[in-house]
């Protein structure tokens, strides 16, 4: 569902149109994000890596902010950090300092509801379509930082608490991802408020069936290590994401000449 408003017209996007590629990339940087931020606080003292993931999302997020228009190697490195340090915070709340999963979850809820209320307050819009303004995007960054913790938190309360293990629970978001999509098909209906249910559900999918790999098979895992399982989940991230950069400079070539006022024939 699009709620542009007149005054958005002709500006270029600042993030990505939800397309099928969209999907596929998100969910390899939440798996990525997952077992590479255990990665970091395993091999190196948490007091270091937890301060440095944040000056690094802090850095990536000022470069994304600053630029006027989409760029796929500049927005996925921003939602790779924010998808590492997100896995980063809600671990310290339940590792650290001993909050329930249950607790966390409900408390990134609570924050989710809160960044939409200030972002409709302030823009009458939730669509990742109107986002063509550099305060939206900060709204919309806000609620990407918020549906990660969420995720994280929501994706350790079914394996963990609830028992369902991590392959159960990369099932069960499986299921729950698809189901936004379906409904949007036969509807046509509540786009936006399906794509934010689709959206954190991704946290969960992909930091579920990543934990399936990397997680010793005591724990019920593959046992592959966070280490390669990082590796692979990077390098495959980097080949997604540069045949987008390839498809998005063919795009701006192609709209070159209209963009000069000339006509196509």
């Amino acid at each position: 569902m699009r709620t542009s408003l007149p005054a958005d017209r002709g500006r270029p996007r600042r993030v990505p149109e939800p397309d099928a590629a969209f999907w596929v990339v998100k969910i390899v940087t939440t798996g990525l994000g997952e077992t590479l931020s255990d990665f970091l606080v395993r091999r190196f003292a948490p007091e270091l890596a937890v301060p440095a993931a944040l000056l690094v999302l802090v850095l990536a997020l000022v470069v994304q902010l600053r630029a006027r228009a989409y760029r796929p190697v500049r927005y996925w490195a921003a939602a790779l950090m924010v998808s590492v340090f997100g896995t980063m915070a809600a671990d310290v709340l339940h590792v650290g300092i001993g909050v329930p999963y249950a607790v966390s979850t409900a408390g990134f809820a609570v924050a989710l509801a809160a960044v939409f209320a200030a972002w409709w307050a302030s823009e009458r819009t939730l669509s990742v379509h109107d986002i063509t303004t550099a305060r939206r995007e900060g709204f919309y960054w806000a609620a990407v930082m918020a549906t990660f913790a969420l995720g994280t938190a929501a994706g350790d309360l079914t394996a963990t608490s609830l028992g369902l293990g991590y392959l159960g629970s990369g099932l069960l978001f499986l299921v729950v991802f698809a189901l936004p999509g379906l409904l949007f098909a036969a509807t046509r209906r509540w786009g936006v408020a399906l794509f934010w249910v689709a959206y954190v559900t991704t946290r969960p999918l992909g930091a579920s069936f990543a934990d399936q790999l990397a997680v010793p098979a005591a724990r019920g895992g593959a046992g592959l290590g966070t280490g390669p399982v990082s590796a692979a989940l990077l390098l495959l991230l980097v080949v997604l994401v540069g045949a987008l950069a390839v498809r998005s400079r063919a795009e701006r070539t192609a709209q070159q000449p209209l963009a000069l006022g000339g006509r196509s024939s």
